[in-house]
């Protein structure tokens, strides 16, 4: 399955788990008009094909200990723009990264969970190890709207 081969019934069946993720089966079935073993099997198509994915997001802006920060970067090669997508994706602090047009060739969302010490290790250690960028430049998220994050797997705060 592939996201441009979505059906009305996935679409529908992915808007109800975007608005009430925790609804149990037998619930979606009722609103949708299906069966729950038809929901079960759509999930699983969905999860199993990577169209989705079922996670617990967290508002960083409600806890204590979590800071995002932007991290605009310029390459010395366009040429390796997409090897440098993937090993920026592989960094554990990256929650997404992104190929943009404009004055930067990539954007990355990282969190921080030890504030300034994260983004300093990040701009010194992380980034320059990746070699083949020219600069960059950051930005610490001070406000958002609509923010979700999963936390990076090796993460303190949910130990």
């Amino acid at each position: 399955m592939k996201a441009n081969e979505l059906d009305a019934l996935d679409k529908r069946l992915i808007r109800v788990l975007i608005k009430e993720g925790r609804l149990p089966s037998g619930n979606i079935a009722e609103r949708l008009d299906i069966t729950p073993p038809t929901v079960r099997s759509r999930i699983e198509a969905l999860v199993s094909s990577g169209v989705m994915r079922v996670a617990g997001l967290l508002n960083p802006f409600k806890l204590k200990d979590v800071t995002l920060a932007l991290v605009c970067i310029s390459l010395e090669r366009h040429q390796e723009l997409d090897a440098k997508i993937e090993a920026i994706s592989q960094l554990p602090q990256v929650h997404w990264v992104v190929a943009v047009t404009g004055q930067y060739d990539i954007i990355a969302e990282i969190i921080l969970t030890r504030g300034m010490p994260d983004l300093y290790q990040f701009l010194t250690e992380e980034l320059p190890r990746l070699g083949g960028v020219r600069s960059s430049e950051s930005f610490l998220v001070m406000k958002a709207k609509r923010k979700w994050i999963l936390l990076p797997d090796e993460n303190e705060i949910i130990k």
